[in-house]
Protein backbone atom coordinates (compact mmCIF):
# COMPACT_ATOMS: atom_id res chain seq x y z
CA UNK A 1 0.00 0.00 0.00
CA UNK A 2 2.99 2.11 0.99
CA UNK A 3 4.27 1.74 -2.79
CA UNK A 4 0.53 3.16 -4.62
CA UNK A 5 0.76 6.46 -2.13
CA UNK A 6 3.96 7.47 -3.36
CA UNK A 7 3.60 6.58 -7.15
CA UNK A 8 3.54 10.15 -9.37
CA UNK A 9 -0.21 10.55 -10.61
CA UNK A 10 0.75 9.36 -14.04
CA UNK A 11 2.55 6.39 -13.05
CA UNK A 12 -0.73 5.64 -10.77
CA UNK A 13 -3.55 6.41 -14.06
CA UNK A 14 -1.13 4.07 -16.08
CA UNK A 15 -1.10 1.05 -12.95
CA UNK A 16 -4.73 1.77 -12.41
CA UNK A 17 -5.38 1.11 -17.18
CA UNK A 18 -3.47 -1.71 -17.05
CA UNK A 19 -5.59 -3.17 -14.23
CA UNK A 20 -8.52 -2.15 -16.19
CA UNK A 21 -7.54 -4.26 -19.17
CA UNK A 22 -6.17 -6.70 -16.94
CA UNK A 23 -9.61 -7.35 -15.57
CA UNK A 24 -11.16 -7.42 -18.99
CA UNK A 25 -8.58 -10.27 -20.23
CA UNK A 26 -8.95 -12.42 -17.26
CA UNK A 27 -12.97 -12.27 -17.39
CA UNK A 28 -13.17 -12.80 -20.69
CA UNK A 29 -10.27 -15.57 -20.85
CA UNK A 30 -9.20 -17.04 -17.00
CA UNK A 31 -5.67 -16.09 -16.39
CA UNK A 32 -3.85 -19.50 -15.26
CA UNK A 33 -1.91 -20.05 -18.16
CA UNK A 34 -0.76 -16.49 -19.13
CA UNK A 35 3.15 -15.89 -18.26
CA UNK A 36 4.32 -12.07 -17.58
CA UNK A 37 5.53 -12.04 -21.51
CA UNK A 38 2.36 -13.18 -22.98
CA UNK A 39 0.19 -10.53 -20.44
CA UNK A 40 2.45 -7.92 -21.61
CA UNK A 41 1.91 -8.79 -25.60
CA UNK A 42 -1.23 -9.05 -24.98
CA UNK A 43 -2.16 -5.64 -23.07
CA UNK A 44 0.79 -4.29 -25.89
CA UNK A 45 3.38 -2.98 -22.97
CA UNK A 46 6.27 -3.86 -21.88
CA UNK A 47 7.35 -5.98 -19.07
CA UNK A 48 8.50 -3.66 -17.33
CA UNK A 49 5.65 -1.50 -17.49
CA UNK A 50 3.55 -4.35 -16.54
CA UNK A 51 5.62 -4.68 -13.38
CA UNK A 52 3.99 -1.72 -12.48
CA UNK A 53 0.99 -3.22 -11.35
CA UNK A 54 3.29 -5.63 -8.89
CA UNK A 55 6.26 -7.27 -8.97
CA UNK A 56 5.40 -10.59 -9.34
CA UNK A 57 3.26 -12.90 -11.87
CA UNK A 58 0.78 -14.23 -8.62
CA UNK A 59 0.69 -10.15 -7.22
CA UNK A 60 -0.29 -9.12 -10.59
CA UNK A 61 -2.92 -11.36 -10.75
CA UNK A 62 -3.81 -10.89 -6.96
CA UNK A 63 -3.88 -6.95 -7.87
CA UNK A 64 -5.86 -7.51 -10.50
CA UNK A 65 -8.80 -9.92 -9.10
CA UNK A 66 -8.81 -6.85 -6.13
CA UNK A 67 -9.28 -4.31 -8.52
CA UNK A 68 -12.09 -6.26 -10.18
CA UNK A 69 -13.92 -6.96 -6.77
CA UNK A 70 -13.11 -3.29 -5.28
CA UNK A 71 -14.67 -1.58 -8.63
CA UNK A 72 -17.44 -3.78 -8.58
CA UNK A 73 -17.95 -2.63 -4.98
CA UNK A 74 -17.97 0.51 -5.92
CA UNK A 75 -20.31 0.40 -8.63
CA UNK A 76 -22.61 -1.63 -6.86
CA UNK A 77 -22.99 0.93 -3.97
CA UNK A 78 -24.05 3.64 -6.04
CA UNK A 79 -26.55 1.69 -7.78
CA UNK A 80 -27.79 1.14 -4.21
CA UNK A 81 -27.41 4.81 -3.18
CA UNK A 82 -29.74 5.94 -5.97
CA UNK A 83 -32.65 3.34 -4.61
CA UNK A 84 -34.75 5.09 -2.14
CA UNK A 85 -36.97 2.68 -0.91
CA UNK A 86 -35.55 -0.42 1.26
CA UNK A 87 -36.80 -3.10 -0.35
CA UNK A 88 -35.71 -1.90 -3.29
CA UNK A 89 -32.12 -1.31 -2.38
CA UNK A 90 -32.10 -5.14 -1.27
CA UNK A 91 -33.09 -6.07 -5.00
CA UNK A 92 -31.15 -3.24 -6.45
CA UNK A 93 -27.83 -4.65 -4.49
CA UNK A 94 -28.61 -8.42 -5.94
CA UNK A 95 -29.26 -7.27 -9.33
CA UNK A 96 -25.76 -4.96 -9.49
CA UNK A 97 -23.96 -7.97 -8.16
CA UNK A 98 -25.25 -10.14 -11.08
CA UNK A 99 -24.27 -7.46 -13.08
CA UNK A 100 -21.24 -7.09 -12.58
CA UNK A 101 -20.46 -10.68 -11.85
CA UNK A 102 -21.55 -11.62 -15.43
CA UNK A 103 -18.28 -10.78 -17.27
CA UNK A 104 -16.88 -13.84 -15.65
CA UNK A 105 -16.30 -16.91 -17.46
CA UNK A 106 -16.23 -20.19 -16.43
CA UNK A 107 -12.54 -20.24 -17.41
CA UNK A 108 -12.02 -17.40 -14.33
CA UNK A 109 -14.21 -18.62 -11.88
CA UNK A 110 -11.98 -22.19 -12.49
CA UNK A 111 -9.06 -20.30 -12.00
CA UNK A 112 -10.28 -18.31 -9.10
CA UNK A 113 -10.39 -21.27 -7.18
CA UNK A 114 -7.10 -22.64 -8.26
CA UNK A 115 -5.54 -20.26 -6.57
CA UNK A 116 -5.20 -19.31 -3.32
CA UNK A 117 -4.22 -15.76 -3.08
CA UNK A 118 -7.59 -15.30 -5.72
CA UNK A 119 -10.17 -17.92 -3.76
CA UNK A 120 -9.15 -16.32 -0.90
CA UNK A 121 -10.60 -12.41 -2.12
CA UNK A 122 -13.15 -14.37 -3.83
CA UNK A 123 -14.09 -15.42 -0.32
CA UNK A 124 -13.79 -11.97 1.59
CA UNK A 125 -16.08 -10.66 -1.15
CA UNK A 126 -18.74 -13.23 -0.65
CA UNK A 127 -18.72 -12.75 3.11
CA UNK A 128 -19.06 -8.70 2.63
CA UNK A 129 -22.09 -9.43 0.61
CA UNK A 130 -23.43 -11.91 3.01
CA UNK A 131 -22.91 -8.48 5.36
CA UNK A 132 -24.38 -5.93 3.03
CA UNK A 133 -27.30 -8.15 2.52
CA UNK A 134 -27.81 -9.08 6.23
CA UNK A 135 -27.74 -5.09 6.65
CA UNK A 136 -30.20 -4.07 3.89
CA UNK A 137 -32.76 -6.80 5.01
CA UNK A 138 -32.83 -5.33 8.67
CA UNK A 139 -32.97 -2.25 6.97
CA UNK A 140 -35.67 -3.27 4.96
CA UNK A 141 -37.54 -5.22 8.56
CA UNK A 142 -37.37 -2.33 10.57
CA UNK A 143 -38.95 0.18 7.70
CA UNK A 144 -41.64 -2.49 7.13
CA UNK A 145 -40.93 -2.98 3.11
CA UNK A 146 -39.52 -6.43 3.71
CA UNK A 147 -40.92 -9.41 5.98
CA UNK A 148 -39.55 -9.76 9.70
CA UNK A 149 -37.10 -12.91 8.86
CA UNK A 150 -33.84 -13.46 10.13
CA UNK A 151 -31.37 -10.93 8.48
CA UNK A 152 -28.58 -13.38 9.32
CA UNK A 153 -29.67 -16.59 7.61
CA UNK A 154 -31.08 -14.52 4.98
CA UNK A 155 -26.97 -12.79 4.44
CA UNK A 156 -25.76 -16.67 4.87
CA UNK A 157 -27.86 -18.06 2.55
CA UNK A 158 -27.52 -15.75 -0.35
CA UNK A 159 -23.66 -15.78 0.10
CA UNK A 160 -23.79 -19.48 -0.18
CA UNK A 161 -25.63 -19.28 -2.81
CA UNK A 162 -23.12 -16.72 -4.57
CA UNK A 163 -20.85 -18.99 -3.72
CA UNK A 164 -22.62 -22.03 -5.78
CA UNK A 165 -23.04 -19.77 -9.23
CA UNK A 166 -19.94 -18.77 -8.94
CA UNK A 167 -18.33 -22.33 -8.32
CA UNK A 168 -21.14 -24.03 -11.23
CA UNK A 169 -23.21 -25.64 -8.66
CA UNK A 170 -26.42 -24.01 -9.06
CA UNK A 171 -25.57 -24.34 -13.12
CA UNK A 172 -25.14 -27.69 -12.95
CA UNK A 173 -28.05 -28.38 -10.57
CA UNK A 174 -30.77 -26.21 -12.44
CA UNK A 175 -29.49 -26.03 -16.08
CA UNK A 176 -29.57 -21.81 -15.33
CA UNK A 177 -26.56 -19.98 -16.22
CA UNK A 178 -24.88 -17.60 -14.31
CA UNK A 179 -27.55 -14.50 -15.62
CA UNK A 180 -30.77 -16.28 -15.04
CA UNK A 181 -29.17 -17.81 -11.83
CA UNK A 182 -29.00 -14.34 -10.07
CA UNK A 183 -32.08 -13.13 -11.61
CA UNK A 184 -33.80 -16.01 -9.63
CA UNK A 185 -32.48 -15.48 -6.57
CA UNK A 186 -33.28 -11.42 -6.86
CA UNK A 187 -36.85 -13.06 -6.97
CA UNK A 188 -36.65 -15.71 -4.27
CA UNK A 189 -34.81 -12.98 -1.91
CA UNK A 190 -35.71 -9.42 -2.87
CA UNK A 191 -39.46 -10.39 -4.37
CA UNK A 192 -40.33 -12.88 -1.56
CA UNK A 193 -39.15 -10.95 1.35
CA UNK A 194 -41.69 -7.80 0.53
CA UNK A 195 -44.15 -7.28 3.23
CA UNK A 196 -47.59 -7.81 1.99
CA UNK A 197 -50.29 -5.20 1.71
Amino acid sequence: MQQQRTLPARTRQRRDALLDELVELFLAEGFATFGIGELAQRLSCSRSTLYLVAPSKEQVITATVRHFFKRAAERIEERVGAAADPADRLSTYLTAVADELAPASPQFYADLAGFPPGAEVYRANTAQAAARVQALVTEGVEAGTLRRVNATFVGAAVAEVMDAIGDGRIGTATGLDDAQAYQALVDLVATGLRARG
